[in-house]
């Protein structure tokens, strides 16, 4: 065959194959859109396999796609393929019931009529059988298998599952005093508070009688925005009672707040009176609780089912209970009744309760609209007096995925205003959404009335001297009152008097002042402090914005922080083995602090400080080979500060301001430049510090306190202005110090540190009997500092360089780390008599240095739940 020939068979080939190519497309483009219409259909009646009884909203779902149904309440159903996606098992669930699986013609219709086998329940009872009784088992428990499936669906049932959010929040915070006798208004003392003392609710609480003293209110907008995740909140208005000047009314609201933080169910730990709460719908929450089906009922035409839980342990920190759990394949929470255990190791609380309601979405969802936080404090549990604290949350004008503008969310997260704090009693009235009580409505005017009596004001100074230690005189108070005497072995006894101005002379300007006599030494010392307020507020209040001007000349010693008001507590002058190296200081200060409400601040000053040594302390060198004592040295220095501590709260008191810890991270950076031939000063150096604190929750194990330290000095300095690290020598457990450390045993100019405080809560003491009744909780510390002295800056290699300090003996009591770092650690024990903590300290390295200690045991004092 010719090239020709056979050129001409293909092309024939070719062309008959395009040929039938064409003709096929139109078979092959029906025979697609016929596959695409197939679909599965699966219908039938679901009933009991023991009883023949229909079974109503069951769960039907394809096994291999995300189609799935509810049985309505005849127990039909029928289940429809996607068009093109057909199924060819379907999954059958109910509470109660074994799960099952059907296998089914893939793209037919079929009528499938299921039989479910039921589980034998296991209620919250105790059954006799054989003399035993039941087990609890997480396996082949309908009510574990349903708190798994709400465990499983928690985030598609949160509100940041939308993409929008906004509605109204109502805040309500309200605490009264428990039980008060109704004659008590008649006895002649109180006659005058009693429009006070008559002002009772006895309807709020059955069989409670309630005497509110404390309301604040708050009216809010919340927006919230999935991508890029973005919160506000606009405050519309704010209301709360005053108790004058003796109480910052605004940190107190702050720590009431802490207290009954907002409860979120779905949420794996739940925050309340300052400890972590496991919520019964947490990741493992069937390793902690017990759950138990109780109920079956209707609720607006839904069925829900009622599910009842205890702690495996009762005094560990979780709730007993009930949940309501809708059945409409979104499992989600409809109710929530929270309480705890009377067992349970929480001080001061005698019963405490937590009721949430949930409303239906216009897509069939579940949102909060209502929590109520309900807390009974007594400090003895079976007496009927005592204290009620109830927080009330409400939620209206839910809307959700509707778009929100970018710039709603532009600017700080929360937005206050003066306006929003002087609402008239018109706008509570006609915005609040909720309603108070006759007995909350005259509060208000109550407290207004009573702060201004003379007989309060009187009360008040007492409780201001004994519980701030500060005597108030109006524009000026005297205080505080633990540091008017003291003793060392430097001054002797030490006398000491002092005070401040208040907010009454002025807002803008403070003026702090304190002077006192050492009978030993025989000298005078004393402090004088002028602060300007830039931003009309007091210095202690969020956030600072102030100017201060300042001169102390007083004794420390070396590696203390100059704390004025509390160097000189009484309490502080018992002190272990030798503690006589002291400075005398003369100190000028020019501070500026600026704080921001995104609780970022910074600080700088200017600062001239001499030191000269006392007691014991020398400054000794020499020059040309000849031993040289030297009187003082002088530094002037330039400061500044970085700080953020993100989402910060505090109670802000009379002495000074706490923060109320919380779980988010303390960033401090500190940079000191000494500055030499300037105001006097003798050195050229620099000093960077950087500093984190964090408290970590650790849900069941409690909490950890962690602090990390890193510091370096740049430059050749005397030891006085190198790092010395913070020793204690008290009895007293120092949370932020080395408390088996002597003062002064060590200087470096560069560091490494880590503090870890661990608080278990008593999870390990709940397991023990004795120390379950007793409630005691466990405590476990480490603290570690690495660290050195450079060749420039080691007086055994320069001279001219202070010598480390030596004892009377001639030997050596101030050194360098080393390489192997600094180690101490304890086991304690906290919560004894309710304020008590004990520690078991243990030094384990450097125990050759002279006069230390190996073993001590401290004591710290505090108020905790």
């Amino acid at each position: 065959m010719s090239w020709n020939l056979r050129s001409c068979i293909s092309h024939m080939n070719f062309k008959n194959i395009y040929s039938k190519i064409f003709l096929l497309l139109p078979l092959l483009f029906l025979s697609f859109a016929t596959l695409a219409q197939v679909t599965t259909t699966v219908s039938g009646v679901i009933t009991d396999a023991k009883t023949n009884q229909t079974l109503p909203f069951v769960n039907v779902f394809a096994a291999d796609s995300s189609v799935n149904i509810t049985a309505d309440e005849g127990g039909k159903y029928m289940l429809v393929s996607k068009p093109g996606k057909p199924f060819s098992q379907i999954k059958v669930s109910f509470v109660g019931y074994k799960p099952t699986t059907i296998n089914v013609k893939s793209g037919q219709e079929q009528v499938i009529n299921i039989k479910l086998v039921p589980i034998a329940q296991q209620l919250n009872e105790v059954v006799i059988k054989a003399g035993k009784k039941t087990r609890y088992r997480n396996k082949d428990n309908p009510a574990v298998e349903l708190i798994r499936q709400v465990i499983e669906h928690k985030e598609q049932n949160r509100p940041e599952s939308y993409d929008y959010v906004q509605n109204k929040e109502y805040d309500k915070m309200m605490f009264s005093v428990l039980n008060v006798s109704p004659t008590v208004a008649d006895k002649k003392f109180f006659r005058k508070y009693k429009f006070l003392l008559e002002n009772r609710d006895s309807t709020t609480i059955p069989g409670k009688n309630l005497l509110p003293i404390y309301l604040d209110e708050k009216l809010s907008q919340n927006y919230y925005r999935k991508s890029p995740e973005k919160k506000k909140t606009i405050l519309l208005g704010e209301k709360s009672v005053n108790f004058g000047s003796y109480i910052d009314n605004e940190g107190l609201g702050q720590y009431f707040k802490h207290m009954y933080y907002e409860v979120d169910i779905y949420k794996n730990n739940i925050f309340l009176m300052t400890n972590m709460f496991l919520s019964p719908i947490c990741d493992a929450a069937p390793t902690f609780y017990k759950f138990f089906i109780t109920d079956t009922i209707v609720v607006n035409n839904a069925k829900v089912v009622e599910l009842s839980f205890t702690p495996r342990n009762t005094t560990d920190m979780l709730f007993e209970g009930k949940i309501y759990v809708t059945l409409d394949g979104h499992y989600a929470v409809q109710h929530a009744a929270l309480t705890v255990n009377k067992n349970i190791n929480l001080n001061f609380v005698k019963s405490l309760h937590v009721d949430q309601d949930f409303e239906q979405n216009p897509d069939q969802r579940y949102h909060l609209s209502k929590s109520n936080t309900i807390v009974d404090f007594s400090f003895n549990k079976k007496g009927k007096g005592g204290l009620l604290g109830i927080r009330t949350i409400t939620y209206k004008d839910y809307i959700v995925n509707k778009a929100i503008p970018d710039t709603t969310f532009d600017g700080p997260a929360l937005v206050e205003n003066d306006e929003a704090k002087r609402r008239s009693n018109d706008f509570w009235t006609q915005n609040r959404l909720d309603t108070l009580t006759k007995a909350e409505s005259k509060v208000y005017h109550n407290i207004d009335t009573l702060q201004k009596m003379p007989s309060y004001r009187r009360t008040m100074d007492i409780l201001t001297l004994l519980l701030a230690g500060y005597k108030s005189f109006g524009p000026f108070e005297m205080g505080p009152a633990n540091s008017f005497y003291s003793f060392n072995p430097v001054e002797g006894l030490k006398l000491r008097l002092g005070g401040r101005t208040t907010p009454e002379l002025s807002k803008r300007y403070y003026f702090e002042t304190y002077l006192a006599y050492g009978f030993k030494d025989e000298k005078w010392k004393g402090f004088l402090s002028a602060t300007y307020s830039i931003n009309n507020k007091s210095i202690y209040k969020f956030p600072q914005d102030y100017v201060r001007v300042s001169y102390q000349k007083d004794t420390k010693i070396p590696g203390l922080a100059l704390q004025f008001v509390q160097e000189d507590n009484f309490l502080l002058s018992f002190k272990r083995g030798n503690n006589d190296k002291y400075l005398y200081n003369d100190f000028y200060k020019v501070d500026y602090v600026h704080e921001y409400e995104s609780h970022f601040s910074y600080s700088f000053g200017l600062r001239r400080w001499t030191q000269s040594p006392a007691g014991s302390l020398f400054f000794t060198n020499e020059i040309n080979g000849v031993p040289n004592n030297v009187n003082s040295i002088t530094t002037a220095e330039i400061t500044g500060e970085l700080r953020y501590a993100p989402h910060e709260q505090f109670y802000q008191g009379k002495i000074y301001r706490v923060d109320i810890p919380n779980q988010y991270p303390i960033f401090t950076l500190d940079y000191t430049q000494g500055l030499k031939n300037i105001f006097d000063g003798q050195y050229a150096y620099k000093n960077l510090h950087f500093e984190i604190d964090k408290r970590f929750y650790l849900s069941q194990l409690g909490f950890a306190d962690v602090t990390g330290e890193v510091a370096h000095v740049f430059g050749q300095v005397p030891y006085p202005l190198l790092s010395i690290p913070r020793a204690n020598q008290t009895y007293a457990y120092d949370l932020y110090s080395y408390n088996l450390m002597n003062f002064l045993e060590f200087v470096d100019d560069h560091y490494e540190s880590i503090l870890i405080d661990q608080h278990f809560n008593g999870f390990l003491f709940n397991k023990i009997p004795l120390f379950k009744r007793l409630k005691w909780r466990e405590t476990l510390s480490f603290k570690s500092l690495w660290g050195g002295l450079r060749d420039e800056n080691n007086p055994s290699l320069h001279s001219s360089l202070f010598q480390l300090p030596v004892d009377e003996n001639g030997r050596p009591t101030t050194f360098a780390l080393g390489k192997t770092p600094y180690i101490e650690g304890s086991v304690g024990i906290e919560n004894i008599f309710k304020f008590v903590r004990v520690d078991l300290v243990r030094r384990f390295t450097y125990l050759d240095n002279p006069d230390v200690a190996k073993w001590g045991i401290r004591t710290r004092v505090l108020f905790t739940f």
